[in-house]
């Protein structure tokens, strides 16, 4: 377990247990004073100083600086990454709780260790959709980044917040967060890899989809544009087969090579959660009225390509399906989009949200644009939008927009009251509290 106190606490501790003398721990190269404003915290040594008190005193640099012995501490790195495997390849409540034990086992002079765990901890939170959690998680590491930049990123947790607001259903809060983020991305030219990725996701969530110019949009779409359609490959076999390999290192005391191989595992995810990451901005970015229907056409297609590879994006792969039927209406191809909207139902019917009610809108609107009866699949929706639990990640302004287009397509059917009723329920969709109502957080935006 790490040594409580400072370094000065831990200098007089050992000195003292040795029975040595402040000057005979100076020795001929410091003098007293010196080692006694050490002592009392006033000063802080030198990574020279530390070096030399340490082969005095009989302890390791490590412990002294930081009062956690090199096995301790690399127990403790490894105790991360394999946290960080479980939130992006497992569990995420099990991660949750790995990120707080380590949280609870550190102190204050390994500061960094325990903001990066605590980062892990609320990132996990928000995969479990404890939003009002993860959000005041966030919101405290973020005033610990003002206050100690040298522990904590602020970029990251920005980000993270936007995210979490928007999902939350509080799209004016996410939007500031987001045109934050966008400013200090752009002072450091940040245009490609993990973070800009993240931005960009965020910045398109956050818009509109009617709106057709801003700067964080000019950004989105320099993003996609520098990353292509990069390839999604399932390595989720090298993943598993690495970590097990660690835990099986970790357990054979050979803490340097598990660290190797968490390493292994959790950058042979990193490129595949990049490429969904991309391939949800693309999706958003579809949706928008104002993209060219080419160029919609490409970014979606390649999205339903990408959640298609794995079982565990059927969600978004059903999502992304929906919005290439919607660019093919755009596009005058109402053939098409109805064989998208039927794949869509099949591969989202196990599956909650508003794709299958979407499915049965998209196939209505066809059925009407050539002038037939269109009930049945207004009846499906309906039932399905009325069967909807509460929505999860703040998809009540879907559910709204969703009820909104069923009584446009009532209205075009002919049916008034259905229509008037569809209306109502969009409203009572869209006024539905956030999912952090009741949470008091800090939400300044720091630019």
């Amino acid at each position: 377990m790490p040594s409580q106190g400072t370094i000065g606490d831990r200098v007089r501790g050992l000195r003292l247990n040795r029975r040595m003398s402040q000057a005979q721990l100076a020795g001929p190269d410091l003098s007293d004073s010196y080692v006694s404003l050490i002592e009392s915290g006033k000063r802080t040594p030198t990574p020279v100083v530390a070096r030399l008190l340490a082969e005095r005193l009989g302890c390791t640099t490590e412990f002294l600086l930081h009062g956690i012995e090199p096995r301790q501490r690399i127990d403790t790195e490894l105790g991360l990454r394999h946290a960080e495997l479980e939130l992006q390849h497992g569990d995420p409540s099990v991660a949750a709780d790995r990120f707080t034990e380590i949280v609870k086992a550190a102190d204050e002079e390994n500061a960094m260790l325990t903001a990066q765990a605590r980062f892990g901890r609320a990132r996990a939170l928000e995969a479990q959709g404890r939003l009002g959690q993860a959000v005041e998680a966030f919101e405290r590491l973020r005033r610990e980044a003002a206050a100690h930049p040298e522990r904590l990123a602020d970029l990251p947790l920005t980000i993270a917040l936007s995210r979490c607001y928007q999902r939350a259903g509080d799209r004016l809060r996410a939007r500031d967060l987001a045109s934050a983020a966008l400013a200090h991305a752009e002072r450091l030219s940040i245009t490609q890899g993990e973070l800009a990725t993240d931005l960009a996701g965020a910045l398109v969530e956050a818009r509109g989809e009617r709106e057709s110019d801003s700067p964080e949009l000019t950004y989105v779409k320099h993003v996609l544009d520098m990353s292509g359609s990069p390839e999604v490959v399932d390595r989720s076999g090298e993943i598993k087969a690495l970590w097990h390999a660690s835990a099986a290192a970790a357990a054979g005391e050979d803490s340097a090579l598990a660290v190797r191989l968490a390493d292994d595992a959790i950058t042979a995810g990193r490129q595949t959660r990049l490429a969904l990451q991309l391939a949800r901005t693309a999706m958003h970015w579809a949706r928008m009225a104002s993209a060219p229907i080419d160029e919609a056409e490409r970014l979606v297609a390649g999205a339903v390509k990408a959640f298609g590879v794995f079982p565990s994006t059927a969600r978004e792969h059903g999502e992304s399906l929906i919005v290439h039927a919607r660019v093919k209406l755009r596009a005058g191809d109402p053939a098409s989009a109805a064989e998208l909207a039927v794949v869509a139902l099949g591969v989202s019917q196990d599956h909650p949200g508003t794709t299958p009610a979407e499915a049965h809108l998209v196939l209505a609107t066809v059925v009407l644009e050539q002038e037939g009866d269109a009930s049945t699949h207004l009846r499906n929706a309906h039932e399905l939008l009325a069967g909807l639990d509460r929505p999860v990640f703040g998809s009540d302004r879907q559910a709204a927009r969703c009820w909104r287009e069923l009584g446009d397509l009532y209205g075009r059917a002919g049916d008034r009251a259905q229509q008037t009723a569809a209306y109502r329920k969009a409203l009572e969709a869209a006024g539905v509290r956030s999912a952090m109502a009741g949470v008091t957080v800090d939400a300044t935006v720091s630019s």
